[in-house]
């Protein structure tokens, strides 16, 4: 049980900063350069609320300059009070965070990541007095770690390096525990910068609970032995109460739940994001900041959701025409804009900006060449003389292109490596349809079934390539090949109404599961969709086999951590919030 103590809001007094607490370690959050800041050169420092209070207007001034779109004016300002004050330590490393997060650079995730590289025991005691300052740097501290487990959710979506990453993070959880217990004590005296607090235990109790709920069962199980649990509902309701007041954190809640709503539960999901809330939450900030980089690229990502692809790529351009300072924001709208026109079947304008990703951009060089060779290969051999470069030839520069991010190989890399192997032949036999089979993988076929004419569109392009295998010699790769395609087709039909038609498909591929000798991806997928499509039916206990069979049959196959994520959000929605475990909360 722990009593937390704070002192009246306008007290001056004393505060001993231990060597093992987290305001001590909290000053290493931006010493990569080995200076030493002013607040480690004394053991004691008067600490006036006031101070405390000039800091945290003084950071939401450069977090308002930030969303402006003056990125090196916020970070100027932020900088030259980094060695003095806690606030705009961390304001400096979350917009370093961010930046890390929303372009995946990797010399920016290095970066953050450093900036996070902050594991040290938190001291433990049954009674802690602390005062107003040390519980600030307390959730500071516990918020410069979940910085680092975010990171690590960016950087790999390998299950051990979750669990690895998981552990690393434990003291922040386990902090975020005792600083909600404290909110919850009757003791517990607010002080002036209470909300502010508040906030930033709502902050990161609500993304520990979100982002631990959305892992596979097996990972979770083996978290929970270690202390963890997370519960998705409990979690969204922090991050709710978190944006309702204007405070330090606020902003930082409505940017994870727009990250939940648009990208999590897509990509790492079934697609059950909610779109009307996510519009609310950008509402006011779009109002706001009518020409915030930020707020523009989440209102072009709603409109991918909502299908309405025109009314999204206006928004991507308008995103990239609203700054020039860091063009690596341009290339998330490149990202989207590619994936829009791919969706419209416009190949060529696909291949440009995935041309422009492979020149500007880092983030994975393989990828790129990958889809530029999807692209191209999709047109006919006139159309490509144009662009001066063959699928054959991309394709075979993709194994070369790999690297790591923070000692980590890309899924999608990985993925992608393993397809353009059979071009490595003196005679390469074609993908069938490699820019549909990325689609998959990247769940897009949630965001064309919400338009018939999409949806009508891309069957057509499947039933061509089926006709083309048709009339193709056998190969080692028709099987996997006809089982590609029946898997997208199924999804398609599934999306236009045509039920038993996308079950049949589905079934194939399960059938010819023994002949398939290297996209072996598609059986357990297979299974999620048709076990999806029985829940879509009503016939739950059939669908929730299906899916478990899914999760403990198959293992070491392409993408598989992002399948188990899948899976996991589906019998999440088939059972209800009740297995996901529930938040476990230390007694006041």
């Amino acid at each position: 049980m722990l009593k937390v103590l704070s002192a009246p809001g306008n007290c001056t007094c004393t505060c001993i900063f231990k060597l093992n607490s987290p305001l001590f370690h909290l000053l290493l959050l931006v010493c990569s350069e080995g200076n030493v800041p002013a607040w480690k050169q004394t053991s004691s420092r008067s600490c006036q609320p006031s101070e405390l209070t000039v800091a945290l207007e003084d950071c939401m001034a450069a977090l308002d300059l930030f969303l402006s779109n003056d990125f090196e004016e916020a970070l100027a300002r932020l900088r030259t009070r980094t060695k003095d004050s806690m606030y705009h330590a961390l304001t400096y490393a979350t917009i370093l965070e961010m930046q890390a997060m929303m372009t995946f650079e990797p010399a920016h995730i290095l970066a953050a990541d450093r900036c996070g590289d902050v594991f040290h025991d938190v001291y433990n005691c049954d009674v802690i007095f602390f005062t107003s300052e040390e519980l600030h740097a307390e959730v500071c501290y516990a918020e410069c770690l979940l910085q680092r487990a975010a990171l690590t959710f960016l950087q790999d979506e390998n299950m051990i390096s979750f669990i690895k990453g998981g552990i690393k993070v434990r003291n922040s959880y386990q902090t975020y525990k005792e600083l909600h217990s404290v909110l919850q004590s009757s003791g517990f005296a607010h002080g002036g910068n209470h909300g502010h607090f508040e906030g930033g235990v709502k902050l990161g109790v609500g993304a520990f609970n979100l982002m631990i709920s959305m892992l596979p069962t097996r990972t979770l199980r083996l978290l929970e032995f270690v202390g963890f649990s997370g519960n998705k509902e409990f979690g969204l309701q922090q991050l709710q109460e978190g944006c309702v007041e204007v405070t330090f954190r606020s902003f930082l809640c409505n940017m994870l739940l727009l990250c939940y709503h648009t990208f999590m539960s897509f990509i790492l999901g079934t697609g059950e994001g909610d779109v009307g809330d996510a519009e609310k939450l950008l509402e006011p900030y779009l109002k706001k900041y009518p020409k915030g980089s930020i707020f523009l690229f989440f209102a072009g990502r709603i409109e991918v959701i909502k299908g309405n692809l025109d009314a999204a790529i206006e928004r991507f351009e308008e995103c990239c025409e609203a700054q020039q300072q860091w063009k690596q924001f341009h290339h998330m709208c490149y990202w989207e804009l590619m994936w829009c026109f791919t969706y419209k079947r416009h190949w060529k304008m696909a291949y440009f900006y995935a041309d422009l990703l492979s020149k500007e951009n880092s983030w994975s060089k393989a990828t790129y060449a990958y889809m530029k060779g999807a692209y191209l290969s999709m047109l006919t051999k006139d159309d490509c003389l144009t662009f001066g470069e063959t699928e054959i030839t991309l394709f075979r520069q993709v194994p070369g292109l790999k690297q790591k991010i923070a000692g980590k190989s890309l899924p999608t890399e990985k993925f992608a490596i393993r397809k353009a192997r059979r071009y490595l032949a003196e005679r390469p036999i074609p993908l069938p349809v490699p820019p549909l089979e990325m689609m998959y993988i990247w769940n897009g076929y949630t965001v064309i079934g919400k338009h018939r004419d999409l949806t009508e569109a891309m069957l057509k392009t499947l039933d061509e390539a089926q006709a083309t295998l048709d009339s193709s010699p056998r190969t080692e790769f028709s099987i996997d090949d006809q089982c590609l395609v029946s898997l997208l087709r199924g999804l398609c039909l599934k999306h236009l109404g045509h039920q038993d038609e996308a079950e049949a498909y589905f079934t194939l591929i399960l059938c010819n599961e023994s002949q398939i000798k290297y996209d072996h991806y598609l059986v357990p997928n297979a299974l999620l969709e048709h076990g999806l499509l029985c829940l879509e039916q009503g016939r739950k206990e059939e669908g929730i086999k299906l899916l478990e069979a899914a999760k403990a049959n198959y293992k070491n196959y392409s993408m598989e951590s992002r399948t188990h994520f899948r899976i996991q959000a589906a019998l999440h929605k088939a059972r209800g919030a009740a297995e996901n475990g529930t938040y476990v909360q230390t007694s006041p």
